[in-house]
């Protein structure tokens, strides 16, 4: 059985497809029985749309391939903590579990809207937290 590393390595692997368009460095997947159902990409700037994180384009992405709106029995790998509007969007979505990797001291829904996910909903964070948090630093290097 695929384990979380392994995902966790698949959502870098999208966060630093951000990387080279110059967005924010955020990856994610959806998987579900143990199978990734969909991937995405911060595309905030190339859609000219604040909404578009990568957890947002994941849920649209995998909704579409299950055909309804809940992705109940699906796990949600993130690169960053989402903040709480992605955090929202995920209680909406019954998402059984998600997974991170670095926290987001200033933008992570854990600090301001911990309450906001579903209640079956498990939280898993600190997976491979150094390789995300470092894709992240040097994005913002590469801004300043």
């Amino acid at each position: 059985m695929l384990d979380d590393i392994f995902f966790m390595r698949q959502a870098l692997t999208e966060a630093q497809k951000a990387f080279d368009k110059d967005e924010v460095p955020v990856g994610a997947v959806v998987v579900a029985n143990n199978r990734i159902i969909a991937r995405a990409h911060n595309l905030v700037e190339t859609l000219n749309d604040v909404t578009a994180h990568a957890e947002m384009q994941a849920i649209t992405a995998a909704a579409n391939v299950l055909g309804g709106k809940y992705l109940t029995g699906c796990t949600l790998f993130v690169t960053v903590e989402p903040c709480p509007m992605c955090a929202g969007a995920l209680g909406w979505s019954q998402l059984s579990r998600i997974v991170y990797g670095a926290s987001d001291e200033k933008r992570g829904f854990s600090k301001s809207a911990a309450d906001v996910l579903h209640p079956k909903t498990t939280v898993t964070s600190g997976v491979l937290a150094n390789e995300c948090s470092t894709l992240m630093k040097l994005f913002f290097e590469k801004k300043r």
